[in-house]
C-alpha cells in the first residue's frame, strides 16, 4: 500500500516562496503521472500541476509561471516550488498519482500553505 507524506508548508507573506515535498513509500511512483492538488476551506480539491513519468509538466492557469512541479525518481519524491505566492494560494496541498481524472492512492494528510501579511 502506497503512503504519501506531504511536507514543507507554512505561513508566508504575499510574494514569498515555499518548496513542498511529497515522499512516497510502498511503491515505485516513477511510472505514474503525479499531481499536486489543493483544497481551500469550504471548497473542493483543485488540480494545480502534474508531471508525467517522462517529466512533462502541466499547470492550472492560476499558478502558471509561479509554481514549478518536479520529481526525483531516485528519491521516490515529487516537489512543488511555489513562488510569488498570493493570499488566494492559501490551501492544504496534497499529492497523488493521477490518470484520466482519477487518483490512484489514498490521500495523505496534506501540508498547509497560508499566505498572509
Amino acid at each position: 500500500q502506497v503512503q504519501l507524506v506531504e511536507s514543507g508548508g507554512g505561513l508566508v507573506q504575499p510574494g514569498g516562496s515555499l518548496m513542498l515535498s511529497c515522499a512516497a513509500s510502498g511503491s515505485n511512483i516513477s511510472i505514474y503521472t503525479m499531481a499536486w492538488v489543493r483544497q481551500a476551506p469550504g471548497k473542493q480539491r483543485v488540480l494545480v500541476a502534474t508531471v508525467s513519468s517522462g517529466g512533462h509538466t502541466n499547470y492550472a492557469d492560476s499558478v502558471k509561471g509561479r509554481f514549478t512541479i518536479s520529481r526525483d525518481n531516485a528519491k521516490n519524491t515529487v516537489y512543488l516550488r511555489l513562488d510569488s505566492l498570493k493570499p488566494e494560494d492559501t490551501a492544504v496541498y496534497y499529492c497523488n498519482a493521477r490518470a484520466s481524472g482519477s487518483y490512484y492512492f489514498q490521500w495523505g494528510q496534506g501540508t498547509q500553505v497560508t499566505v498572509s501579511s
